[in-house]
């Protein structure tokens, strides 16, 4: 199963990279496809790319949902790698 998980941009690297919150784990990724991202924005990742920006309330209830089903923290950030050759 392959999931996009809804990330916060918590830094601005060099280049199209940023690092983003993912349950309390933080991971690099990639900002290529995808225009206009700033730290705070919610940003669906996947496989180690952000694919689109979402909105903040949207982004909260999804984390709720996965926070409720068990799916946090580590779980959460290996998650977005699933599907990752």
């Amino acid at each position: 199963m392959c999931l996009a998980i809804p990330a916060r941009i918590v830094e601005l690297l060099p280049g199209d990279a940023c690092r983003v919150d993912l349950g309390g784990v933080r991971k690099e990724v990639s900002l290529a496809l995808v225009d206009g991202a700033e730290l705070g924005d919610y940003v669906i990742v996947h496989v180690g790319y952000a694919l689109s920006k979402l909105d903040a309330d949207e982004a909260e209830k999804t984390l709720a949902l996965f926070a409720e089903a068990g799916l946090t923290g580590p779980a959460l950030a290996a998650a977005s790698e699933e599907g990752a050759a």
